[in-house]
């Protein structure tokens, strides 16, 4: 007996190669300190792959950097290109996670995504992951 196939299945294959705007940096000049910076995008946006709806929620990402601060003109941006975005909220905050991985290799990063409720639901995914052993806040 064959499984089922999803009406999802290869619908969100591309979203790990897609290139997004480049999340530029600058120089953190207090690299030797352990601190914490946070964002919030409460207007964020993407498409919803099934009904090509929008979707809205509220992204908040925390980091401690190493040698690399997130410059906010260029994170705005990278944000604006989820508008027209077919996406699962699951694979917003895992792509988020893994560019911003990427872009300034932080100590440690919290990626968290609040999405309004849709269909009576509401949905919160998060990741996050401390890339320096012993790292505290």
């Amino acid at each position: 007996m064959s499984e089922k196939k999803s009406s999802y299945d290869e619908k969100q294959n591309h979203i790990r190669e897609w290139a997004t705007p480049e999340i530029e940096w600058f120089e953190n000049i207090y690299a030797e300190k352990n601190y914490l910076i946070q964002f919030e995008i409460p207007e964020f946006t993407a498409v919803c792959p099934k009904t090509g709806l929008p979707d809205f929620g509220t992204i908040f990402i925390e980091y401690s950097p190493r040698a690399k601060c997130v410059e906010l003109k260029s994170l705005k941006e990278y944000f604006l290109s989820y508008r027209d975005q077919g996406i699962f909220h699951e694979n917003v905050v895992n792509k988020i996670f893994e560019d911003f991985k990427r872009a300034i290799d932080p100590k440690f990063l919290k990626v968290i995504g609040e999405y309004n409720p849709r269909g009576g639901i509401c949905t919160e995914v998060k990741r996050e992951e401390v890339f320096e052993p012993g790292w505290r806040p």
